[in-house]
């Protein structure tokens, strides 16, 4: 997958043509969102505020903190959002905020790490969730099924992995995780504290 993140301007546009099912993978991330009891929501990868607001949509009242390595994806997507109390201009690497949520959400961000760090984020990840959190990720996996692989990747950027690595490693850490949603190789999985 190119590089999206550098032009808000255009993300929507060439994340859409490449990605068809772009949308409905940011409507099932909100869905998996629904029946937890939401207050604070950490948005990791938050791009324009997409991810952010299917959130919204089961949760009018939450307030965000949204991280993103570009600011100007943070500056695009802050004014979108009813109740921000932070952005962060930062990695996925660097550390995450000290505060406990409820909710921590990504989509199409964690298939940019090295599975070693996808672990280690998910076990940082596990102490950020508070008790009765839940963290829903939405991105590209390597699929079982090669036809399966419909998403451009660009090697040496996109570092996707199986899904089924991804669902022991969120157990690893704490978490039980369920797959919610597929579509060829785009994945949707729920992680509730266990």
């Amino acid at each position: 997958m190119a590089q999206f993140h550098f032009d808000p301007d255009t993300y929507l546009d060439v994340i859409r043509a490449e990605l068809p099912a772009y949308d409905e993978l940011e409507r099932a991330v909100g869905d998996a969102t629904a029946g937890a009891r939401v207050r604070r929501v950490l948005d990791l990868g938050a791009g324009t505020g997409e991810t952010a607001c299917s959130v919204l949509r089961h949760h009018p009242d939450a307030s965000f903190v949204i991280l993103d390595e570009n600011p100007t994806m943070l500056e695009r997507a802050a004014p979108r959002l009813p109740n921000v109390s932070e952005t962060i201009a930062g990695d996925l690497l660097d550390a995450l905020p000290d505060d406990r949520f409820e909710l921590v959400v990504s989509v199409l961000a964690i298939h940019h790490l090295a599975s070693e760090r996808k672990r280690a984020l998910f076990r940082r990840l596990h102490d950020v969730v508070g008790e009765a959190g839940r963290f829903v990720m939405g991105d590209v996996i390597v699929p079982g099924d090669p036809a399966d692989a419909v998403t451009p990747i660009e090697p040496g950027v996109d570092l996707p992995d199986r899904l089924d690595d991804l669902l022991a490693w969120l157990s690893d850490a704490g978490f039980d995780p369920e797959l919610t949603w597929r579509w060829h190789d785009l994945v949707v999985v729920r992680a509730d504290r266990a």
